[in-house]
């Protein structure tokens, strides 16, 4: 049996590990376009912000340990082009300029996903990255290495853009941000919002709302954006607005399509052809809670899906339950985080969402050291199902988050949820939890 894994990073080595370990005899072959497999792409702001550290340091397991140690099939430098799904069988082009085509019993999609660009002139030019590869890493390093780069232009104001205005301004890096639209974060409610921009502005990131670029042009060796009666000039530019899945192949090889534009996958991570499964950035998931397909690219639902599509090439069948958009980001000193629907999510999702803001101590009361933590927690009114939360603190907020996965997970309602046996200690948070409190009030809004 040949089973052929395009992707060679979260979902696909997890997949090929996983298959190898369970059955030593299979032939696993991977196709990866890069020569970067199985490394921390999310710990790429951090390292960029030390101009000291080595990026490849990011890098869980070299190739070679894959090839060496664990006997799998893995070819760097090889993209594929086309799949023939009658034939059952890849084509592609490796870096040499060679092209090869290799069959297969059962194969899997593990594609990933590409930075949005937006199509403006310019966007081409050198200084203008993006972040998403390791690869893409490495440049912006050495270039603000070799260029004495002192401003950044950030297009975008997602989890990655805020990520790296943190990262550039550890470095005494001047960062502007840039988006169209007119709200900062429109995913989170206002009032937690309000904190994280604050946050930002404290530390000396200037940000400009509803400001769109026509083009980007060179001046000497600076970089200009350019928009309705506005121009930034800086060093260098970052676009972050966002990954798209890649997909293409994908379609074009006739597989079907599902919620934007990601590949469409069943709970056994199957494509429309039974013998081709997709997992990772590049596919769609269930959503727990609104039971509707969603697209949220996740670091672990990419290694667990890849365990899953071992199983079930190796003959165990296994279903995934799906998703609850849970992530967590730093910004500066406070962390911040989410899980479930959003109120226009819940509304959309056919829910009658109910909301509280409740402001609370990350410790107990006259306890030192204690900050606020601010929480948005949502329920159904007609059913008392906990549908969501947002959380922003100093302290506290990363991990407390998980409760509320682990509830959305098991479809409990705010009333159930209110009489967990949290854990309390003076240090950690007051006797009364932080999620406990705002669940309480949260109550008195629903049945």
């Amino acid at each position: 049996m040949k089973f052929i894994i395009i992707g060679g990073d979260a979902a696909g080595m997890s997949a090929a590990s996983k298959a190898k370990r369970q059955i030593p005899e299979m032939e696993v072959m991977v196709l990866e376009q890069s020569d970067d497999v199985s490394y921390s792409a999310c710990g790429m702001p951090y390292n960029i912000a030390d101009a000291d550290r080595d990026i490849n340091d990011l890098i869980v397991r070299k190739a070679h340990v894959f090839r060496e140690k664990q006997g799998i099939d893995l070819k760097t430098g090889h993209r594929v082009e086309s799949i023939d799904i009658t034939e059952k069988t890849v084509s592609g082009i490796n870096s040499a300029g060679d092209t090869f085509r290799f069959p297969y019993d059962d194969m899997l999609i593990a594609t990933g996903g590409s930075p949005i660009l937006p199509d403006i002139p310019g966007i081409a030019l050198p200084g203008v990255m993006a972040l998403k590869s390791l690869n893409d890493g490495r440049k912006i390093k050495s270039y603000i290495a070799g260029h004495r780069v002192q401003r950044v232009a950030i297009i975008g104001m997602g989890y990655i853009g805020l990520e790296m205005a943190e990262a550039l301004r550890s470095r005494s890096i001047d960062v502007d941000m840039i988006k169209p639209g007119p709200v900062f974060l429109p995913w989170m409610k206002k009032e937690l919002s309000d904190i994280v921009r604050k946050e930002l502005e404290e530390n000396q990131v200037k940000l400009f709302y509803g400001h769109s670029i026509h083009r980007i042009e060179t001046s000497g060796n600076q970089l200009k954006l350019i928009g309705p009666g506005q121009t930034l000039t800086v060093d260098m530019i970052l676009v972050a607005i966002g990954i798209k899945p890649n997909s293409k192949l994908a379609s074009d090889s006739g597989l079907e399509i599902g919620v934007k534009d990601a590949i469409a996958i069943d709970k056994e991570m199957r494509t429309s052809d039974k013998h081709i499964f997709a997992a990772g950035d590049c596919a769609d998931a269930f959503h727990v809670v609104s039971g509707k397909k969603a697209w949220i690219p996740l670091a672990l639902r990419a290694n667990r899906a890849g365990w899953a599509v071992a199983d079930n090439v190796c003959g165990k069948s296994v279903e995934l339950p799906g998703i609850v958009g849970t992530a967590v980001f730093k910004v500066f000193d406070l962390e911040v985080a989410r899980t479930g629907l959003t109120e226009s999510e819940a509304i959309e999702s056919g829910f009658d969402p109910a909301g509280v803001v409740i402001q609370t101590r990350s410790r107990a009361h006259a306890h030192p050291g204690s900050s606020t933590i601010s929480i948005h927690m949502l329920a159904d009114r007609k059913t008392g199902r906990l549908l969501g939360t947002q959380m922003v603190g100093k302290e506290g907020v990363a991990h407390r988050i998980n409760a509320i996965a682990v509830a959305l997970h098991n479809h409990m309602t705010v009333e159930a949820f209110s009489q967990a046996d949290l854990a309390y200690a003076p240090p950690f948070g007051p006797t009364w939890d932080p999620l406990l409190t705002t669940a309480n009030q949260l109550i008195k809004k629903v049945n």
